[in-house]
């Protein structure tokens, strides 16, 4: 005899898999909420509440805002001008093939160069997120990180790398500059003022009271942020639960992330981002986004 399931014993957070609502719902307060509508349209851009009294019809599309489709059978709504893409470390340390064996993250590399390009014609700015310490940070890095950067006890933060690489992640060094083309396109992007490079001192980038990549989000209006890198459970997922604890929307580029952990890795994070933490989707629906 099988025990139906009880009620209670379900994905609390299971937004991949859950059914569309079955009328208009939002969620949080008066300056941040998001609505959703049983068509599916999930409202992130903070523009147009539910009506206190009477039926809650779906709002028309508003000049500037974007649409994309995410899994889930939904589509995010979102505010361009408020959103920033933020990619991290794919430098040369992480993908350079003189560096490492790392196949999955170079193919990273051309989703998210579309993504981004499709996303800069849309006003989103384009943030590379990446580690690059100074001789002071080096002494105030936490000692499980220092050994988590050594082999046998050898190199770490900070140590020359033979082959005129530079000391490891430092600041300015050849191995911290981004992989190939996306360095030429974060310094095209930059000209350009639609590109921002921030460095990080830990493996998340929002970590701690206040840093480089928060300071600038939090000035500039940001709520939403897609979310691309290496790797994906390490530094990708400390920056995006960390963003995910301060408010910040997610969306993460399924195509654009990845990992040289075992299998699990890289699918608990895509699980976990679009069943708690956001949204997931693909470079291919961001550049098909429409306004």
């Amino acid at each position: 005899m099988s025990l139906a399931v009880p009620i209670h014993d379900q994905p609390i957070l299971g937004m991949t898999t859950r059914p569309r609502v079955g009328v208009a719902k939002e969620y949080g307060n008066a300056s941040e909420f998001w609505v959703e509508y049983p068509s599916g349209l999930v409202d992130v851009s903070r523009k147009v509440h539910l009506p206190a009294e009477g039926e809650a019809n779906e709002p028309p599309r508003v000049a500037g805002l974007l649409d994309i489709a995410v899994d889930g059978d939904r589509v995010v709504r979102l505010n361009p001008t408020a959103t920033a893409y933020v990619i991290v470390d794919m430098q040369n340390f992480f993908l350079h093939p003189d560096m490492r064996v790392h196949p999955t993250g170079l193919a990273c590399v051309d989703p998210i160069l579309k993504s981004a390009s499709a996303l800069r014609e849309k006003g989103v700015k384009i943030l590379w997120v990446n580690w690059g310490l100074t001789d002071h940070e080096l002494e105030t890095i936490p000692p499980s990180l220092v050994r988590g950067f050594q082999k046998s006890g050898r190199g770490g933060f900070g140590a020359e790398i033979p082959g005129g690489w530079g000391r490891l992640l430092m600041r300015g060094a050849r191995n911290s500059e981004l992989y190939g083309p996306l360095q030429d396109a974060y310094v095209q992007g930059e000209k350009a003022g639609t590109d921002v490079w921030i460095h990080k001192n830990r493996m998340s980038g929002l970590w701690g009271y206040q840093t480089a990549l928060d300071l600038y989000l939090r000035e500039s209006g940001i709520k939403t942020l897609f979310v691309a890198g290496v790797n994906a459970d390490q530094c990708v997922l400390g920056t995006m639960v960390d963003a995910y604890y301060r408010g910040y929307d997610l969306i993460v580029v399924k195509d654009g992330i990845a990992t040289t952990s075992p299998e699990g890795g890289l699918e608990n994070v895509i699980y976990n981002a679009g069943s708690g933490y956001g949204f997931t989707t693909d470079s291919t629906r961001v550049a098909q986004a429409s306004e």
